[in-house]
């Protein structure tokens, strides 16, 4: 048995969660593939419009470092590349690229490995990166980024902690593929030289913990039981229930010997190296009462939304609300014209009995409620009031970019101050005030170097000027010595 420990705050949550076998969904006729991936991280299209592709084919490159490549789950041609909606709270449009599937699903010939001890860590890392890679449990970083620790690690994690109500995907995908989790988990140890390997799972799913007890059995990997309290899924939760060991701020846990990866993650870094497929699906919770049947289905990376909700029986009568991601910490989506991304591990469709009724925000009564249940330790009312009378320095000086936006001081609210969208808001704020303070330093510097170089070329010439005045004084000397000596 390992020890465990607590997190500061947390809340115990309704799970409302159901368990499936997985559900296989149909070819759509579009799969559409945003280029930003994370942040303003852009990926760089290597297609063309009227180009027909194969399934498991590049289609879009890395630009930059926290990037990966993009490759198509089906065969099909390049019907454009245009702006399209994607997911994103305030419903942007962006550029992407749509596949015209052509229901064939031809694929590139897979490079499987077939033994992975006989690669070099290098060499395994550089097969996760050219797979696509990235962290299946919401934040989508890139698995390969990850793995290249520059620290020695003693602790690998694989959360299957599922802590947000609803969610279930990855419960599921160790119900079917527990061996293969475990061998990814294997694989992602051996690679980062981990003299342990942890697997979380929380303790409300006991048919989880035993398929992957008997998937481990002949396996030095440890399976954990931990307590169904949110956020125990978020990284630094886990891993202070895990080891002890409490991350600082400004800190990252491969400073301090551990390295988490999520479940799904794990899944297809076994696909990536052994079976020698790069990820171009994925596990997807899609319920709530507003979907009439709900389940777990294996859909490919660019379906629409829209047509996983027609595979689902459709909307129930009385939903209000389509959320991508947890009723915690999703965003609601605006439409659902819009593609499922290598981050979407839910879509949830509320009713009105689902969601919190809501009510108008009241003054802050400094219950101290907030903070009690902070995972992140904060002071989330002075956080508010800094944020709200624009005292942004304050925000930062009570450590506002460590809040994790969890939402668990909006629930135990009693004035129903939207305190997470205020963060939010703020955080948005000091990026912009950041991004502008920057970009005037940049301008100053620029006008300083202008500065110099004028002062420079002046100098030069004055210098020339000088030099030449010289030089005709030196003439005029012996002009008029030749004509002393003449007379």
């Amino acid at each position: 048995m390992i020890k465990q420990w607590k997190f500061p705050g947390g809340i115990a949550l309704g799970d409302h969660k159901q368990t499936t076998e997985i559900r296989d969904t149909a070819l759509p006729a579009e799969l559409i593939y945003p280029l930003l991936q994370r942040s303003d991280c852009y990926a760089t299209a290597t297609v063309y419009p009227g180009e027909r592709v194969l399934k498991g084919q590049v289609i879009a490159t890395q630009k930059k470092p926290l990037t990966t490549p993009v490759h198509a789950a089906s065969s099909g041609v390049i019907k454009e590349i245009a702006p399209h909606l994607i997911a994103h709270p305030s419903g942007l449009t962006d550029s992407c690229i749509v596949i015209e599937t052509d229901g064939l699903d031809e694929a590139l010939p897979a490079n499987p490995c077939l033994d992975y001890h006989l690669e070099t860590a290098e060499n395994l890392r550089i097969k996760i990166a050219q797979a696509g890679i990235v962290g299946l449990g919401g934040a989508a970083f890139p698995t390969a980024e990850k793995l290249q620790a520059l620290q020695p690690i003693h602790t690998l994690i694989i959360n299957g902690a599922e802590c947000e109500p609803y969610i279930s995907c990855d419960a599921s995908l160790i119900g079917s593929h527990a061996q293969q989790v475990v061998q990814g988990a294997l694989i992602m140890q051996y690679i980062l030289q981990a003299e342990r390997c942890i697997i979380a799972i929380e303790n409300n799913m006991p048919a989880t913990l035993q398929a992957l007890h008997e998937a481990t059995s002949q396996e030095s990997i440890q399976i954990v039981s931990v307590p169904a309290i949110y956020p125990t899924g978020g990284e630094k939760q886990l891993i202070k229930v895990l080891t002890g060991k409490k991350i600082p701020a400004n800190s990252l846990p491969t400073d301090h010997g551990v390295v988490c990866q999520n479940v799904g993650t794990a899944f297809a870094v076994y696909q990536a190296i052994i079976q020698g497929i790069p990820l171009t699906e994925r596990i997807i919770t899609i319920t709530g009462k507003g979907i009439n049947h709900p389940g777990n289905l294996r859909v490919k990376i660019g379906t629409p939304i829209k047509y996983l909700i027609e595979q689902c029986g459709g909307y129930s009568q009385n939903i209000q609300r389509l959320i991508m991601g947890g009723p915690m910490m999703g965003i609601a989506l605006s439409s659902d014209d819009i593609a499922v991304i290598k981050a979407t591990n839910c879509l949830l469709g509320m009713t009105n009995n689902e969601l919190a009724e809501s009510q108008s925000a009241m003054p802050c009564i400094r219950c101290g409620d907030c903070s009690t249940v902070c995972p992140a330790e904060l002071l989330p009312q002075q956080l508010y009031w800094y944020g709200r009378s624009g005292q942004l320095e304050q925000c930062q000086d009570y450590q506002l970019f460590d809040c994790i936006e969890c939402g668990c001081c909006d629930i135990v609210c009693p004035s129903h101050i939207p305190l997470v969208q205020s963060f939010r808001s703020s955080k948005g704020e000091l990026i912009i005030k950041e991004k502008q303070a920057a970009q005037a330093q940049l301008a100053k510097k620029r006008y300083q170097n202008q500065q110099q170089r004028r002062e420079k070329e002046q100098q030069d010439k004055i210098a020339k000027a000088a030099k030449r005045q010289a030089a005709i004084d030196k003439i005029k000397a012996a002009a008029a010595k030749r004509k002393t000596q003449g007379v």
